[in-house]
């Protein structure tokens, strides 16, 4: 990332109109930066391993939760991407999105491992399943670190 540093200030303080002013410049760190970027991966490999389950252990044909996985894995894609993406204030919402996706597979998980989901119930800890969990775990304590240090900042 390159850094845009100001030569010259207006007297009322503001930068010159040819001067850039990035957010991770600002803050004078690049720590919401990794935690925004670590929390993307997370949310992506959330939205993988739903996407790996629908093909390989052929959640295709469980109606309902089968699409509900694949759906899982396209908004994880779309979210990941903003959040890699130099969007700004856009990066609020995402992170937000990005801890509601994780937090809801997390809690869904839960409920279909002790009663039927929309017809399903799972059992077990397979690798897939702990990969998930573990992944939906970092990706709310990444993005929300991340939108607590970007309100301690702005």
């Amino acid at each position: 990332m390159t850094q845009v540093t100001e030569r010259t200030r207006r007297a009322g303080g503001r930068p010159m109109p040819d001067e850039a002013v990035l957010d991770d410049v600002r803050s004078g760190s690049h720590a919401g930066t990794a935690l925004r970027v670590l929390g993307a991966l997370a949310v992506l490999t959330v939205g993988a391993v739903h996407l790996e389950q629908y093909f390989g252990v052929h959640f295709d044909v469980v109606p309902v939760i089968g699409p509900l996985f694949v759906l899982n894995f396209a908004g994880a894609a779309l979210i990941a991407l903003g959040l890699l993406l130099p969007l700004g204030r856009l990066h609020i919402p995402l992170a937000l999105g990005g801890m509601g996706l994780a937090a809801t597979a997390f809690v869904f998980f839960f409920i279909s491992e002790h009663r039927p989901l929309f017809g399903f119930q799972d059992y077990g800890y397979r690798p897939a399943i702990i990969v998930a969990l573990t992944a939906e775990a970092a990706a709310v304590v990444l993005l929300g670190g991340y939108l607590a240090r970007r309100s301690r900042v702005s």
